[in-house]
């Protein structure tokens, strides 16, 4: 009994001795907190989508503390969050430019088709692994909806077949952008302007053929183009948003009608 006893008050001595050491040593090596970073974290949205270009909520807080970031870099908390941080740390807002995602195919059911039948988990990542999904347009939009998925603000839906993003729900949290296999989905700023709704980069017969609604690189809508706002690389047009005017002739210009006008 007496032994059990020892071997006991042994342990328990070895705990006391461990707890001791272990919070003496919490003190001696704590890392001190910035107060300014806690303060500024506080106040933002906690999406960690990354869209400031900072490591998460907290590297943009520590970045901010340090004078090293804009205020403004938030997309999903905005105007409002900008000044409040701008309130905390005694600088200037700036400018927030609003932003909105993008999804650059029209692969709809009514444009295209499936080549193949595809019986795997419902995920565009997975699709995406067997020859670029069941499409018949490798470059378009699989519709399984990894984007809708992960988009905290319900802006994303499928319709007919194809992602469409709601610009009045859309944070720009680039959550989205991320998730998208076939790189579909881009960050524009919120304003009038055309977009390409394509991104296949095949020759114009070919294109065609995997959707009715293919950029054919036909150069129509680089002519009609006032200001050099729109130009074609690799069988595929990209409109600048800071060159375009939002005249809309691109758009009318387009035989496949895969310009349209965006807000």
């Amino acid at each position: 009994m007496n032994a059990i006893l020892l071997a006991v008050a042994i342990v328990a001595g070895i705990g006391l001795i461990a707890g001791l050491g272990l919070a003496v040593a919490s003190i001696l090596m704590a890392v001190p907190k910035d107060e300014k970073a806690e303060a500024v974290l506080k106040l933002l949205p906690g999406a960690n989508c990354g869209a400031c270009g900072y490591s998460g909520c907290s590297g943009y807080a520590a970045a901010l503390a340090k004078g090293e970031a804009k205020a403004g870099l938030c997309s999903p908390g905005g105007e409002a969050v900008a000044q409040e941080v701008a309130r905390v740390l005694g600088v200037e807002a700036g400018l927030v430019e609003k932003k909105t995602a993008i999804v650059r195919c029209m692969g709809s059911y009514d444009n295209t088709s499936d080549r193949m039948e595809y019986q795997g988990i419902a995920s565009c990542a997975a699709a995406a692994q067997l020859y670029g999904g069941a499409g018949a347009c490798s470059y378009g939009c699989i519709g399984f909806g990894d984007c809708a998925s992960v988009c905290e603000y319900d802006a994303i839906q499928i319709c007919n077949g194809v992602a469409r993003v709601n610009a009045a729900d859309c944070r720009a949290c680039s959550q989205c952008v991320t998730a998208c296999p076939k790189h579909l989905i881009s960050l524009v700023p919120a304003k009038p302007q055309a977009v390409v709704r394509c991104r296949n980069c095949d020759k114009g017969g070919e294109a065609r053929k995997a959707c009715a609604a293919a950029c054919i690189g036909c150069m129509r809508c680089v002519k009609a183009c006032e200001v050099g706002a729109v130009s074609v690389k690799q069988f595929n047009a990209v409109v600048d948003p800071q060159k375009c005017t939002a005249c809309g002739k691109c758009a009318e210009a387009c035989p496949q009608g895969c310009i349209d006008m965006l807000l």
